[in-house]
């Protein structure tokens, strides 16, 4: 067992419940446009939308996007399915509004994770440093943490716009270890994205733990240092490596 100090903590879906949360903004966006005119039921639109924000989150992690493109075709792509729409409609001004306003309803969604203050609880309470590590952007992270009543937990929040570059980059990391002086010997990366936030870690020299809720088929490529389904087995890891080390 290892002796942590810091843990560098991913935030969408680790904590904050990122999916739950959408999903209500998601609704509350089809009913401010109106969209009911251009699908025949809403589920339409929600399965597309998930399907091409998925694949363009993992590109805009890749590097092979930039965040405009993501916000923009995170939208045009879904309502492109609908053959009442008209194309020439979603332009980018538009597609950005559209964000905007999705982004805004997001913010103020207070939902997280099953557990999520129960850990963060227990690791202040042990006295772990604790730091949010994050591709999500800016303006929008920071009302997410005020409105799920997550950021008096955290010591430094490293968010990929100011590291300028996203997790899994080394560069990501590289920043972290620069903001929170903390040693790579003793640190601990916790998320839910096996991609950027475990491969990210091991790639930076640190022990991992992936939490995966959502496939319990899925085999890790390289094999993380803990695995966890739930938070609370979290605490449990991390108090068996306490009282081992203690």
């Amino acid at each position: 067992m290892q002796t942590y100090t810091d843990i560098f903590i991913d935030f969408d879906d680790t904590l904050y419940d990122t999916r739950g949360n959408a999903v209500i903004a998601l609704g509350e966006l089809y009913e401010y446009y109106h969209w009911e005119e251009f699908f025949s039921e809403p589920d339409i639109f929600y399965q597309a939308f998930w399907k091409y924000n998925v694949g363009l989150w993992e590109q805009y992690a890749k590097g092979e996007i930039t965040k405009n493109e993501l916000l923009i075709e995170r939208f045009r792509k879904p309502l492109s399915v609908s053959d009442r729409m008209e194309q020439e409609e979603l332009t980018d001004d538009f597609c950005l509004a559209v964000s905007d306003k999705y982004l805004e309803l997001c913010a103020t969604k207070t939902g997280v994770v099953e557990g999520a203050y129960r850990l963060m609880d227990f690791l202040r309470d042990k006295g772990f440093r604790l730091h949010l590590c994050s591709n999500g952007f800016r303006e929008v992270q920071y009302k997410k943490l005020k409105a799920s009543r997550l950021l008096p937990y955290f010591d430094t929040i490293i968010l990929s716009e100011d590291a300028g570059a996203n997790k899994p980059s080394p560069d990501f990391f590289a920043y972290a270890f620069r903001q929170t002086n903390a040693n790579p010997a003793h640190t601990l990366m916790i998320g839910d994205n096996y991609y950027t936030d475990i491969e990210g870690g091991m790639a930076a020299g640190i022990d991992t733990l992936f939490f995966n809720p959502w496939d319990e088929n899925f085999v890790p490529p390289r094999k993380p240092t803990y695995e966890a389904r739930i938070l609370d087995e979290i605490i449990s890891i991390l108090d068996v490596e306490l009282m081992e080390t203690s």
